[in-house]
């Protein structure tokens, strides 16, 4: 390990990738670009790592982007990355500027009103937990209840709206999603790799749910970063949010150096 947080094996792996022609540079939000809390509506970045990815997508033959589960209306105001500096990317992966990946149907529409007054229910009846909407998906929220209500909510959940057809279910940390369309960042990836012509990608994410983007890079070049404890298929790992903010200004001080 360096002085700096950052693994020495994974900054020599930044070092090789930083000299493709053509890079994506990638994040989840909530973990990596800004510190999980209590309020998901407080979740405000860090300023350093918000300055690096933004430099990042301002550098020749880069591509700079964040893929998060959050709506892409909450996660430009959220970020502050409101401009075209970088690609923004919601809805676990489905949420492009241009729309969703795929049409949603009135039968969808009307199923996600279902899983909303199902979730309300639950929330409802269990204290401490909340319901976020989204445009495509709702999520069930239990990180501010009591450990057995979150339980026995996370389990109403599962028994209940989760097991509807046509749901597809994301579990993340003290949260449960489902939408009613197939979501993946894994898949995001991909569409931001052909239309960037991207040689090589950088991803670091959090969650459960940035494991099928991990899943995806299988690239000689490319760098998967797992935040924090737990098990991922990432090919390196740091500790918190602050290294993330120091992984970011050392992709960016490499790849100009590189260019």
């Amino acid at each position: 390990m360096s002085d700096t947080g950052i693994p020495d094996n994974l900054r020599a792996a930044v070092a090789r990738t930083a000299s493709v022609q053509r890079l994506l540079v990638s994040s989840d939000y909530d973990g990596c670009l800004a510190p999980i809390v209590s309020r998901p509506e407080d979740a405000k970045p860090n300023g350093t790592s918000i300055s690096a990815i933004r430099a990042a997508g301002s550098l020749r033959d880069t591509e700079a982007a964040v893929i998060s589960g959050r709506s892409l209306h909450d996660l430009r105001a959220l970020s502050g990355l409101d401009d075209d500096s970088v690609t923004m990317v919601g809805s676990h992966g489905s949420e492009f500027t241009s729309g969703f990946g795929e049409q949603v149907t009135d039968d969808e529409r009307a199923l996600l009103d279902r899983i909303v007054k199902a979730f309300t229910h639950i929330a409802d009846t269990h204290p401490g937990t909340t319901v976020e909407v989204k445009p495509i998906s709702a999520a069930l929220h239990v990180r501010n209840a009591a450990p057995d209500v979150a339980d026995d909510a996370l389990a109403q959940a599962r028994s209940g709206p989760a097991s509807w057809p046509g749901v597809q279910i994301t579990e993340g940390k003290k949260v449960i999603e489902l939408a009613v369309i197939e979501t993946s960042k894994g898949h995001a990836l991909e569409v931001l790799e052909t239309e960037f012509g991207s040689d090589a990608t950088v991803y670091i994410g959090d969650d459960v749910t940035d494991e099928k983007a991990f899943a995806h890079l299988t690239g000689e070049y490319d760098v998967s970063v797992k935040v924090g404890d737990g098990h991922t298929g990432a090919r390196y790992r740091i500790a918190d949010t602050d290294d993330v903010a120091t992984l970011l200004e050392l992709v960016v001080d490499l790849r100009r150096k590189a260019l």
